[in-house]
């Protein structure tokens, strides 16, 4: 029937990183039926049931070298492709959309057995091992980061830049910020992504006291898994494990310390906001480093490998932006120059391209 909606499957887990532009690209086909693919106890389990039909899996990346351990994961795979080959068959999905990592194996294997067409969306600027692996396989490939075209070199890719959620364009924004900072202070915004940053959290806390007597406030998302998390009290100090309004925070921001996840990257951009990246040096394949190159070649953040910054260094860095209000201007509006408004729009018509083809 002409007027039956499209069907798509979303494979799509883990952190927010995978999960929000995944959400983003699926309010933009809200004429598509669409069910998702994740795993057990993961962060799709809070987002995705209030929305969207969850199935799960069970999945789990390779570790080095050959092992009991390997069989293991490769005996997990093998089920997870039957096991997704049975969904996509008995829900007659027309399509699959993925954002990458672990979950994307089985949902592509699966897919192409049946001749189903897969769109990958890879966020970062270094491809991950699963992309340059299955990208071959898939009907297109939507890239976060230009840079990432030349690590794939035999995939048809597209550029989109990465989505963000999408109250980060909607107007008005700012006056929905509800936390108890005066109009006019410095304000300075540490986070490490949807997962915390522990490492990070202890330099803000050490370096915190010299910004306070500078004027600067400070709002500290620790994540939730930081025992010294409620170890620093002040005035001008605000510690939450999490913070759902990032738009309007990230906005009233006049700095930013943060990893440099391509999730993180894409709502600083998207808000103009100043960073200072301190890359995740435990990210695979080092990727985090690529994703921070990218701006700080553009002009709108500084960069510091957490193995070279210092308390001290961290300390005077800020302390030196913070009397630096033209190179803080000229980087908000390189930031803002990065930014793609439409992201979720090109991601969404290529979904359509493919699956109406």
């Amino acid at each position: 029937m002409a007027n039956t909606p499209k069907r798509l499957l979303i494979a799509a887990s883990g952190t927010g990183g995978h999960l929000f532009p995944a959400l983003a690209v699926a309010k933009q086909l809200s004429d598509y039926h669409i069910e998702w693919l994740g795993v057990p106890n993961r962060l799709e389990t809070q987002l995705v049931p209030q929305q969207y039909k969850l199935n799960v899996i069970s999945v789990e990346g390779f570790q080095k070298g050959l092992g009991f351990a390997s069989l293991l994961t490769f005996g997990k795979l093998i089920a997870a492709v039957a096991r997704v080959r049975k969904l996509l068959k008995q829900g007659q999905f027309q399509g699959v959309f993925t954002t990458g990592g672990y979950i994307a194996g089985p949902a592509v294997m699966a897919a192409r057995s049946l001749g189903i067409p897969v769109i990958l969306h890879e966020s970062n600027a270094f491809p991950g091992k699963v992309t340059r692996f299955f990208g071959p396989w898939c009907s297109a490939v939507a890239l976060g980061f230009r840079e990432a075209a030349k690590y794939l070199p035999r995939v048809k890719t597209v550029y989109t830049s990465t989505p963000v959620r999408p109250q980060f364009w909607q107007e008005g924004i700012e006056a929905t910020l509800d936390l108890p900072i005066p109009e006019n202070v410095f304000l300075i915004v540490a986070f490490g992504g949807s997962q915390g940053a522990v490492a990070i959290n202890n330099l803000v806390r050490q370096c915190a006291k010299a910004w306070f007597d500078a004027g600067a406030w400070v709002v500290h998302l620790t994540g939730d898994n930081d025992p010294q998390a409620n170890s620093l009290q002040h005035p001008q100090y605000i510690s939450l494990p999490f913070y759902n309004n990032m738009a309007a925070l990230l906005r009233r921001a006049n700095l930013a310390i943060s990893r440099s996840g391509a999730g993180s990257l894409a709502e600083l951009a998207a808000c103009g906001t100043p960073a200072i990246l301190i890359p995740y040096p435990f990210a695979a394949e080092d990727h985090q480093t690529y994703n921070a190159k990218v701006f700080t070649s553009a002009g709108a953040a500084l960069m510091f490998p957490q193995s070279q910054v210092s308390p001290h260094l961290l300390q005077t860095e800020v302390l030196r932006l913070l009397n630096s209000p033209p190179q803080l201007q000229a980087m908000r509006e390189k930031a803002k120059a990065i930014a793609t408004f439409d992201s979720a729009e090109k991601l969404a018509q290529l979904v359509r391209e493919v699956v109406e083809r």
